[in-house]
């Protein structure tokens, strides 16, 4: 069921999301909430420094070419393009607006740490990847460098069907979502729109060059794509990422309306599954979190500093 782009918006809406300018959104999650209350911080903050009550999630656009099982998202609810798009600057302004709205709300609670609650209003870090594609929208160069003018890192996650894109940006990290090891499991497991599984294998060419701190992430699912660590393995070989990140598929949100509970692998299937993906690739196992799920692997362990 296709509906309209304001619809879209009032469902966003009622699941937490602060809209911010004509097409973007941001929303906190469930990391930045746990470090507010010292119960703990996201995997990111593990592996990456990434400190959660100071990290922003956000999306320049609510489009996606995808329909992914495992997306936590309202993906049955069709986004339209908008008549015009904001410009980088307005859409980092609106952005923080809404994020500091959003913090301020918690400064009523009497188990939150005062002191990372003031921090939170200075966030330093942003996820683009809260929903939608964001090399969909056709000025994320610019936004990446507004974020940067503000001395903020960026994590841009991208399902890599757009490689010119991917080749024209500079995040601080650049991640690729690579959910199957070949075209057939692709279809069944990201839904895609048109067939662009030809311009993924494209994408993971150009993160082979890229400046920027490079990962691959793999979403397990079980049933789904916990299949032939070998053709992963392949695939990844082509982008020589610094990092390979796999992860359980956790079930939340609207995917609980397309895959079953059973549907999500145990922390330690993930970590025999990245064992043996690791092996094929020559990679290691560098670090993993329980609570998450997900298991770190790097080319150069030696190189990894928490």
């Amino acid at each position: 069921m296709t509906l309209r782009y304001e619809s879209t918006r009032e469902l966003l809406k009622k699941h937490g999301y602060h809209l911010a300018g004509t097409h973007s959104a941001v929303k906190t999650c469930l990391w930045l909430n746990k470090s507010l209350r010292n119960e703990g911080s996201c995997y990111k903050s593990r592996f990456y420094g990434i400190a959660s009550h100071r990290c922003i999630q956000m999306t320049p656009t609510l489009l996606c070419n995808h329909r992914c099982l495992h997306c936590w998202r309202a993906i049955e609810v069709q986004a339209e393009a908008p008549e015009s798009w904001d410009s980088p600057e307005d859409i980092v302004d609106s952005i923080l607006i809404e994020q500091r709205r959003l913090v301020s709300g918690y400064g009523g609670s009497e188990i939150m740490d005062k002191a990372k609650w003031k921090e939170a209003f200075a966030p330093k870090h942003v996820a683009i990847s809260l929903s939608g594609e964001p090399t969909l929208y056709p000025y994320l160069p610019g936004l990446i460098d507004e974020f940067h003018k503000k001395e903020m890192t960026t994590f841009v996650v991208t399902n890599g069907t757009n490689p010119e894109v991917i080749g024209d940006i500079r995040p601080t990290q650049l991640y690729i979502s690579l959910n199957a090891p070949d075209k057939e499991i692709y279809k069944r497991a990201c839904g895609p729109l048109d067939d662009t599984w030809e311009r993924i294998n494209q994408s993971l060419e150009v993160m082979r060059d890229s400046r920027a701190r490079t990962a691959i992430r793999i979403t397990l699912i079980r049933g789904v794509n916990m299949v032939d660590p070998d053709g992963f393995a392949h695939l990844i070989e082509t982008a020589e990422p610094d990092y390979v990140e796999l992860k359980a598929y956790m079930h939340l949100g609207f995917s609980r309306k397309r895959l079953s509970l059973d549907s999500m692998p145990s922390h330690q299937e993930v970590m025999d599954f990245s064992q043996k993906v690791a092996e094929a690739l020559d990679y290691r196992i560098t670090d993993d979190s329980e609570a998450s799920r997900v298991v770190l692997l790097s080319l150069n362990p030696e190189c990894y500093d928490k």
